[in-house]
């Protein structure tokens, strides 16, 4: 199983991530880390990934998918999957379930300035709330409770749909 995590920069993606592989027992990948070098750049610099700029991006997570997949290994994946061009690209076989993490852009600019460490520059959520092309057929949870509150709202859904694993940690 594929679980992929998704929303703008400050959502709580890899955090709610994290949780919910521990619960399901399998492993984490953080989208970010398959950016090329450039983007990363770009976005440090406050400037917009382009669909071009994303395009190699969006591959290589398809190749890891792929991978994960032949290896018979379910994971959950932190990625922002802002446009339903790029969740087409990240499920041609409608092979992922996608987890919709939404909130306010108030209290995701919160977020974001409190947020250490991290490249993607704050400036740079206006443009991907406007990027945004919410889900429709997504598991979408709202951000307002704590991270493990949301972890558990999602295991909810899963668990409804008949889609967890038997490994699973509570």
């Amino acid at each position: 199983m594929i679980v992929i995590v998704m929303g703008v920069s400050g959502s709580g993606k890899t955090t709610v991530g994290e949780l919910l592989a521990e619960r399901l027992g399998c492993g984490f990948s953080d989208a970010d880390d398959f950016h090329p070098a450039a983007n990363v750049e770009k976005m440090r610099a406050g400037i917009p990934l382009t669909d071009d700029d994303r395009r190699p991006w969006l591959q290589a997570l398809r190749r890891a998918i792929d991978g994960w997949q032949a290896a018979g290994e379910s994971r959950v994946i932190a990625c922002s999957a802002l446009k339903a061009a790029y969740r087409d690209q990240l499920s041609p076989h409608d092979d992922a379930i996608f987890v919709f993490l939404k909130g306010s852009a108030e209290t995701i600019a919160a977020r974001l300035k409190a947020r250490k460490g991290h490249y993607m520059n704050p400036d740079l959520l206006a443009s991907q709330l406007a990027t945004l092309e919410e889900p429709t057929d997504a598991i979408a949870v709202d951000i307002a409770s704590p991270p493990a509150a949301i972890a558990d709202k999602i295991m909810a859904r899963l668990d409804a749909r008949g889609l967890h694993s038997e490994k699973r940690r509570t």
